[in-house]
């Protein structure tokens, strides 16, 4: 007999377990007082099958009948309807993964990769300029749907000047090298969403092979720059004035002034990094341009600034700011413009270099090594494969002598190696 509106409440009230057929397959199923279902029983190649039909306590007994004529409709085609249900539900989310938001693929590329970069500083500054640049305009719509002139309502967004950034105008013109970084970065999040298989295959539409012909290439919108470099013949004066300041601002560029290394690796130095009975640096590859470790010959001058350098428990930094923690880069980077010349932190390193080829007779390999500079081809690697420490410990002696040595009448007192 087949199941009525009365008869099907009162078993539900029942709590009954059992299946009591309706008709043409169709049972209710109830597996206790909160659990009642509709359910269709069919044979398919002599093998039979039950299909969920919804529950009771949300369909009543005229849609489950409803639902049940549809598998029978199914059936009637020799579709299985268990398996067109499958399908219908792994499209489904098929479409859902597809509708990923640009966002949601920048965030996971961000969590993949974020332990493979050097510094917390670089995962924060994709984060930033992303929000900025990138979200505003389609951080939203599905990472499949961007496409070339997106990419370029970012590039070409407007900008308007501030203090730190005075040029106004289009992005990619006011801010070139910044608005390249964005563009790189877009390119990226699209590449890895391509193969994830959240877009399809295809042309990245911020790849600078398919915006070359659209924008300027960014060296011929403001010219290859270089960072302002101090003259080597000035440096004594420099480093004589920078000593004048107190604050670990200051003994962190002088470090860095002495050690020609990279502010990045000083300000990022600890304690356990330094070996001051060998007098030398150890920086781990993870902290590295390179990717590679570097030891660093520490002259006499850099390790008198170690020793009177303060010190705290627990706090393995080299050079400890005032909440604590490592002294930022921006308290080091300010420091040259207050005593009065334009040039950068970074541009000491081109100090450096201008001076160890015109003042001293050390090779260009020995130059470029205490620069941290990847040198030769693959094979030349292959067979240099010592980093030469003593001769580099030579060249920085030689470079310390005179950064610190006060200038006289008549030039300069240079220290000279014999050839």
């Amino acid at each position: 007999m087949a199941l009525t509106v009365k008869k099907v409440a009162k078993l539900m009230n029942a709590g009954e377990r059992g299946r009591f057929f309706d008709a043409a397959g169709l049972y209710l199923v109830i597996g206790g007082e909160n659990s009642a279902n509709w359910t269709r029983r069919y044979e398919l190649d002599h093998r039979a099958h039950w299909m969920g039909l919804g529950s009771a306590r949300v369909f009543t007994l005229d849609e489950a009948r409803e639902r049940n004529r549809e598998v029978s409709k199914l059936l009637a085609d020799n579709i299985d309807p268990l398996q067109k249900m499958r399908s219908a539900a792994a499209a489904m989310a098929a479409e859902a993964i597809k509708a990923r938001t640009f966002e949601e693929c920048a965030a996971d590329y961000i969590e993949r990769h974020q332990d493979e970069w050097k510094s917390r500083q670089h995962d924060q500054q994709w984060k930033v300029s992303l929000e900025k640049f990138v979200y505003p305009r389609f951080g939203k719509l599905p990472v499949a749907a961007i496409d070339k002139a997106l990419v370029l309502s970012v590039l070409e967004q407007p900008i308007v000047g501030d203090k730190r950034h005075p040029a106004s105008g289009k992005f990619w013109n006011a801010r070139t090298t910044t608005a390249d970084r964005v563009r790189n970065r877009i390119e990226l999040v699209l590449s890895f969403a391509m193969q994830a298989g959240y877009r399809p295959d295809g042309p990245n539409p911020a790849a600078w092979a398919g915006l070359k012909e659209i924008l300027a290439a960014p060296t011929k919108v403001n010219g290859k720059k270089h960072h302002a470099a101090l003259p080597f013949a000035e440096l004594p004066a420099f480093l004589s004035g920078l000593r004048q300041h107190e604050g670990m601002g200051a003994r962190a560029l002088e470090f860095t002034v002495l050690t020609a290394a990279r502010l990045g690796e000083v300000v990022g130095a600890t304690w356990p990094e330094i070996d001051l009975a060998a007098k030398v640096w150890t920086i781990p590859a993870n902290r590295m341009k390179g990717g590679k470790e570097h030891r660093v010959p520490l002259s006499p001058p850099a390790i008198a600034l170690l020793k009177a350098l303060p010190t705290e428990s627990g706090n393995e930094n080299l050079f400890i700011g005032a909440r604590g923690d490592r002294t930022s880069q921006a308290a080091v980077t300010v420091l040259p413009k207050r005593l009065g010349y334009d040039v950068t932190v970074h541009g000491f390193r081109s100090t450096f270099s201008d001076f160890a080829h015109e003042r001293t007779a050390f090779s260009n390999h020995v130059i470029e090594l205490s620069l941290a500079h990847a040198i030769g081809n693959e094979v030349e690697k292959a067979y240099r494969r010592g980093d030469l420490l003593d001769k580099r410990r030579k060249l920085m002696e030689a470079w310390a002598a005179f950064a610190t040595t006060p200038t006289v009448s008549g030039g300069a007192v240079v220290p000279m190696r014999r050839a």
